[in-house]
């Protein structure tokens, strides 16, 4: 994959995105004028940050993200995302950072919301399942597209404010899956390809269960994974709820760095009287995703 002179225009997050890198992931939109965001990368000799750290820096308006020996990210007021890349480094490693934190800081400075998790369509909202990796967010999402149901977003969702009601914008139609959970839907490997340096997980598009429209956002179901017996569901505690949204906002630490505690906080506020969240906590072992996936479904029918 070559970086070139040629503009590509996508969509994505809500976003019109022109890009002088070919991001296949994405929607692909006409070439036109108009734009939200541009994603421009330049291939340097050497980078102008240097450290052998991973960094966060702030800059008046920019936000500074550093990768050793591969890359480093401004991002200019939810408007550009610019690029120092080194001749060497692998262009899929560097929009796998583009798409994931650099999008995470984009949304945060253009005052939307990004959570870290997985999101599904049901009945006409959409539920998002969050947790720590490897407590099988994205295999759950799974569990719920083999039965019909249509992705939203995977990884980082993006929530908003539209007429007092939560809403979430679609990503783009692509999902991430470990090898285990190929192997507990029977999917050949053969048929994806690895995400650079995780050669155990997996791009799986999914443009045929992916819904394209924002929706309101219904609940947030948090996964717990520890050792016990079985599977049992609590609601989530009024207080426990603001936790809820601040520990499973993408790229957290940055709120600081930002000064978008007070706006963080305030927007809570407001999304949690308007949706239902439960806590999941299941054991390591001998429960199957469809047993999560059923207890969900009664749990949302019995909210409507």
């Amino acid at each position: 994959m070559l970086v070139t002179e040629e503009k590509f225009h996508y969509w994505a997050f809500g976003l019109l995105i022109k890009s002088n890198i070919q991001m296949e992931e994405l929607s692909n939109l006409q070439e036109r004028a108009d734009f939200d965001l541009e994603v421009k990368l330049k291939i340097v000799q050497n980078l102008s940050n240097s450290s052998s750290d991973y960094e966060f820096t702030k800059e008046d308006e920019t936000i500074i993200f550093h990768v050793p020996e591969v890359a480093t990210f401004y991002m200019d007021s939810g408007k550009t995302i610019h690029v120092e890349c080194l001749q060497s480094s692998d262009i899929p490693l560097v929009k796998l950072y583009i798409l994931g934190t650099c999008m995470g800081i984009i949304l945060m400075q253009r005052k939307v919301l990004p959570l870290h998790g997985s999101l599904i369509e049901i009945g006409g909202k959409s539920y998002a399942f969050v947790g720590h990796s490897g407590v099988g967010k994205s295999t759950l999402a799974s569990s719920f597209i083999k039965k019909g149901y249509k992705l939203v977003s995977d990884d980082l969702i993006a929530v908003t404010m539209k007429d007092g009601q939560p809403w979430v914008i679609p990503s783009y139609p692509q999902q991430k899956l470990w090898q285990d959970s190929l192997d507990i839907f029977g999917m050949d490997r053969s048929k994806y390809a690895s995400i650079y340096g995780r050669e155990k997980k997996y791009c799986i598009p999914i443009k045929s269960h992916y819904y394209p429209e924002p929706l309101p956002l219904g609940g947030i179901f948090e996964i717990t994974k520890a050792e016990r017996s079985g599977v049992e569901i609590r609601s989530i505690p009024n207080l426990n709820k603001f936790h809820l949204i601040f520990n499973h906002t993408y790229r957290n630490f940055l709120l600081h760095k930002l000064y978008l505690m007070d706006w963080h906080f305030s927007l809570s506020t407001k999304i949690i009287p308007k949706i239902i969240t439960y806590q999941i906590h299941r054991p390591i072992a001998g429960v199957s995703v469809e047993e999560i996936t059923a207890l969900i479904l009664k749990t949302i029918k019995s909210e409507e």
